[in-house]
């Protein structure tokens, strides 16, 4: 894939072939090419064409700490989250997470990728001192044992809750993603919990987004929102056409694009 960047004239081709111009792209941007793939699709952006996605929101998504520091100050439940560079810092941190366990995050980890749960304090401190000396970044959280292992995976598309899972680990393994065994089943949620998944996508920005909570004593905790969420597992769980509901949805906004553009000029 090749940008090609000239006033007035910004293009993208691939393999040698301008691709001309599109309508809408659907971005499905891997989490270790986030810099890249945002890149291009900044490019498309350039080029008026109607992302699902903007850049912009992945890279909010994308980023742990910033997604977790935005839903702090849209009051949006989640779990005592901690996170520091200096090792001097470790003990501290760790006061402020409260008691074992506790769920060690590599902020560019995905599908439970970089995710450790440390049953003791010392434990803890091992883990963290491990990531270090591999220079990753960690967050640190609290363990959020009412869950059971199980969290549940909502999509939200245009602003709307259209499909949602529980996804349980397999036993053993307190990660419930799918890609490590996890099973999925149909849930109902409760309308706080519907609140808290359009919220989470919405101070991300995403048109489109996975988003994953626990269900705790004192409410739905968000982990992350998913940018670029899969289908199948839910659409088989939920039997519901999520990819269709997305192709409305780009129908509904090009349209509306238009229009605008058109009473414009």
């Amino acid at each position: 894939m090749q940008i090609n960047i000239a006033t007035g004239e910004p293009s993208i081709a691939y393999k040698g072939k301008d691709l001309g111009q599109f309508d809408a792209v659907i971005p499905r941007i891997g989490a270790s090419v986030t810099s890249y793939g945002t890149a291009v699709l900044r490019q498309f952006e350039v080029m008026d064409v109607y992302p699902v996605n903007e850049s912009v929101a992945i890279k909010r998504s994308r980023d742990k700490l910033r997604f977790l520091q935005l839903l702090s100050r849209e009051n949006v439940g989640m779990p005592r989250t901690g996170f520091t560079y200096s090792s001097a810092d470790t003990s501290k941190l760790l006061d402020y997470i409260g008691k074992p366990p506790y769920v060690i995050k590599v902020l560019e980890g995905t599908q439970g990728i970089g995710v450790v749960l440390a049953d003791t304090r010392k434990s803890a401190e091992s883990s963290i001192e491990a990531f270090r000396g591999l220079d990753a970044q960690i967050l640190v959280q609290e363990f959020i044992g009412e869950s059971d292992g199980a969290d549940i995976r909502c999509l939200v598309v245009g602003g709307e809750v259209v499909a949602a899972m529980k996804r349980q680990g397999k036993e053993g393994e307190f990660r419930s993603n799918l890609h490590r065994g996890g099973s999925a089943t149909l849930v109902e949620l409760t309308p706080e919990e519907t609140a808290t998944a359009v919220n989470a996508a919405k101070v991300t920005g995403l048109n489109v987004a996975g988003v994953d909570f626990l269900r705790s004593d004192r409410g739905p905790l968000v982990m992350e929102v998913n940018s670029s969420p899969g289908l199948k597992g839910i659409e088989k769980a939920t039997e519901k056409d999520v990819a269709s509901m997305i192709i409305e949805l780009i129908e509904r906004d090009v349209k509306s694009e238009r229009a605008k553009i058109k009473d414009i000029d």
